[in-house]
């Protein structure tokens, strides 16, 4: 287990089956997206795609926030040479990548929204497959209201959860949804008192499925837009791939049998 006092930007907690909890650990900064954040965010997703162990993802902030959003700080920098729209699109750009890359795990995500959502930090939760929300979580995306335009995919993310109406509301008004009403509005799928602890249960439930199964699930959701028929085609493909391994047989015995399944990915 990480320790919080650390000092660490980023917590990293590996369990035996499979599931890591990624907490963001700048509480004095409300959890924004700092450099040296950005950083251990960086590497670590980049050592997780590739962690065959890999079953589900946790993500969540420390302290009373989920993530305040980008640390844009530098904007009002010394030299007004780098404030520039060429320059800034030069850090921006990969500032989103680098965060989104998230959403391109091959495993499910969860996040605990244990707290405010904003901004960039909204667009984190929402880039993550599932979220769930503390009773003190809210959800803003801020953005016009401070004189910018929405960046870190927000103007697709947001719409793809909420519709394109309430996603008119959050960007124009720039109005805080609240825990209960992020319920119904989509941004998230339940309130539970402990966040963090109900979004881990939930990620080792997702770790007891079929790996594969669950891999395959993942990328085919991965494109919901495509023609009906394109998904047949993909599911034509898939699903035998499934069908071929040791974990469908026990699957299958299992049930049979009234037990939990044990699988192991083969």
């Amino acid at each position: 287990m990480s320790d919080p006092q650390s000092g660490d930007p980023l917590l990293v907690d590996r369990h035996d089956d499979g599931v890591v909890v990624l907490t963001l650990n700048v509480p004095e900064r409300r959890n924004a997206m700092t450099e040296p954040l950005t950083a251990a965010w960086t590497e670590t997703v980049a050592s997780l795609q590739t962690d065959p162990d890999l079953r589900a993802v946790v993500v969540t902030g420390a302290g009373t926030v989920f993530c305040a959003g980008g640390d844009l700080s530098w904007i009002s920098g010394d030299d007004p040479a780098d404030v520039t729209p060429d320059r800034l699109r030069a850090k921006m750009y990969p500032f989103y990548k680098a965060w989104l890359s998230v959403r391109d795990l091959p495993v499910p995500v969860v996040a605990a929204v244990n707290g405010a959502a904003v901004g960039a930090g909204l667009c984190l939760a929402l880039a993550c497959d599932l979220r769930y929300a503390g009773p003190r979580a809210r959800f803003s995306a801020p953005f016009t209201s401070l004189g910018m335009h929405p960046g870190m995919a927000a103007t697709w993310l947001i719409p793809e959860a909420v519709g394109m109406p309430r996603a008119r509301e959050i960007f124009y008004t720039g109005r805080v949804v609240h825990a209960e009403e992020a319920v119904t509005w989509g941004l998230a799928s339940a309130v539970a008192d402990d966040v963090v602890a109900h979004a881990v249960e939930v990620a080792h439930g997702i770790a007891a499925t079929a790996p594969v199964a669950v891999r395959l699930t993942k990328a085919a959701l991965a494109h919901p837009y495509r023609p009906m028929a394109e998904a047949l085609e993909w599911e034509a493909a898939a699903q035998p791939i499934t069908m071929a391994t040791s974990d469908l047989a026990e699957g299958m015995k299992a049930a049979g049998e009234r037990r939990p399944p044990h699988f192991t990915g083969r």
